[in-house]
């Protein structure tokens, strides 16, 4: 299971690098869960390919296609799961973040079945996408 795991993970770092997201969409299991940590516009827990394709379709739109999301160390396997630490930044409205995270992918054959995203600083993340 952790090669595959593995595997998933970059593929995912890849795809989302590059902007792809019909390839990080064909990732996804049909009944994905996505948690978007934060109190803000684009938090909350997205359920379903639709759902979490939505979820990014207001993040490019609001950041005018500026959001980017780099690797920044090694992905850490633990079976299903695995920890990715990432830096991701974007502009908006006269506004710039750029700040680490950790996604954690929860694996399931080869589709990303469960995501959950951490940053490091939660309050200035909610301040930059704005009141949910």
């Amino acid at each position: 299971m952790e090669p595959n795991t593995l595997t998933v993970a970059r593929r995912y770092v890849a795809a989302v690098s590059a902007k792809d997201f019909a390839a990080v969409a064909g990732l996804f299991a049909d009944d994905i869960v996505w948690h978007q940590p934060g109190d803000n516009a684009v938090s909350g827990t997205y359920r379903g390919g639709a759902a979490v394709g939505e979820m990014f379709a207001a993040q490019m739109a609001a950041t005018e296609g500026t959001f980017e999301l780099r690797l920044t160390g090694d992905a850490m396997v633990n079976g299903a799961l695995v920890a990715i630490p990432v830096r991701f930044s974007a502009k908006r409205a006269g506004s710039e973040m750029s700040m680490d995270g950790v996604d954690v992918l929860r694996v399931e054959g080869d589709k990303i079945a469960e995501v959950w995203l951490f940053s490091a600083d939660q309050q200035a993340e909610d301040a930059f996408w704005g009141a949910g």
